[in-house]
């Protein structure tokens, strides 16, 4: 993995070149000398992000048997509807 390192002013000079460089890493945008952004490809973004899981998938993770979970009763107050 390359790191690669532009200041802003370089990135709006030639954005091809950023977005060729993150292609192969991370490209660190600066302003004023400072880390500011972050530049990432769609891969590595999903990667460190975990991507998307569905709901099935999140329900059936290994060792979900052995949470104990009991919520308390929900109580929902109702009252008579005002129609006059």
């Amino acid at each position: 993995m390359t790191i690669t390192t532009l200041s802003s002013r370089e990135l709006n000079q030639d954005i091809g070149r950023a977005k060729k460089a993150a292609k192969d890493g991370p490209v660190f945008i600066t302003d004023r000398g400072r880390p500011a952004h972050v530049l990432l490809s769609i891969e590595d973004y999903r990667r460190l992000s975990g991507g998307r899981r569905s709901l099935v998938d999140a329900l059936s993770m290994p060792g979900l048997a052995d949470i104990d979970f009991d919520p308390a009763p929900a109580r929902i107050g109702l009252r008579p509807a005002d129609l006059g």
